[in-house]
């Protein structure tokens, strides 16, 4: 997208004087120019030029509360002079892989009497010998240089932050109490839940109880029912049996009458 016109679409609804961001990384510029920036953003404290293909930094306008620049990514080989005239009050600087070849190009940094944090990475001057105790020494009001200070100590999350962005501290403990007043919440009715599934359960050990004894009860009756029906069974046997003893009989009284006619 063209620089220009990302501008415009950035000031939608707003005046230049109501930006303190403005990103415009990836933008193209008219021969490495900054179009459509102008000196009416005079809030502005955060500006990031990434990778617009930039040659100088002359054509930037004077911003007297910018605070943090990224110029990172682009053809920047020198005069980095302007910047104490235009940026009076800029505190973090970031030119990582640009053309940047001397420790004397530098030098126009040190009227950056605000200047905190210095980034050089991909640059060629990284590759000099004694390239940090040089850079510090060149420039005493450093505290970081490529994210670290003189003695190796890693820049904090705050210190690479501008002044103001994010979100105030009272907002955030506010926020915190509310997350905390939730999960009371939340709390409190997980166990209004686990003592209604307690009752739940003891409600149904109850029927369970109950249907057992209902079994019990049903068995009893079935069993004596049972013995009742084993005991004609065997009655009606016996008689059958006797009925089947008195046939054979029958014939054996029948022989003992033919012997007794004989014997007449």
């Amino acid at each position: 997208m063209d620089m220009k016109k990302r501008i415009h679409l950035e000031l939608r609804n707003r005046t230049p004087s109501d930006v303190r961001e403005l990103v415009l990384d990836n933008c193209r510029s008219s021969e490495g120019k900054i179009e459509g920036l102008t000196a009416e953003f005079v809030n502005l404290e955060f500006l990031s030029l990434i990778n617009v293909g930039l040659i100088s930094v002359s054509n930037l306008p004077k911003l007297g509360k910018l605070k943090k620049l990224e110029l990172s990514d682009n053809r920047i080989s020198g005069g980095l002079d302007v910047l104490a005239e235009k940026l009076p009050n800029l505190t973090h600087l970031n030119l990582s892989g640009n053309k940047l070849k001397d420790i004397s190009t530098l030098e126009p940094l040190k009227k950056l009497d605000n200047l905190k944090s210095l980034d050089l990475f991909n640059c060629e001057v990284t590759n000099l010998n004694d390239y940090r105790e040089s850079v510090f020494k060149l420039l005493p009001q450093l505290t970081y240089l490529d994210g670290y200070d003189m003695e190796d100590r890693e820049a904090s999350d705050s210190d690479g932050e501008v002044d103001g962005d994010g979100v105030d501290d009272d907002e955030d403990e506010e926020g915190e109490e509310e997350e905390d007043e939730d999960g009371e919440e939340e709390d409190f009715d997980e166990e209004e839940d686990d003592e209604e599934d307690e009752e739940e359960v003891e409600g149904e050990e109850d029927d369970d109880e109950v249907s057992g004894e209902d079994e019990e009860e049903d068995f009893g009756q079935d069993g004596e029912v049972d013995e009742e029906d084993d005991d004609d069974d065997d009655d009606d046997d016996e008689a059958e049996a006797g009925k089947g003893e008195k046939r054979k009989r029958d014939p054996e009284d029948d022989d003992d009458d033919d012997d007794d006619e004989d014997d007449d």
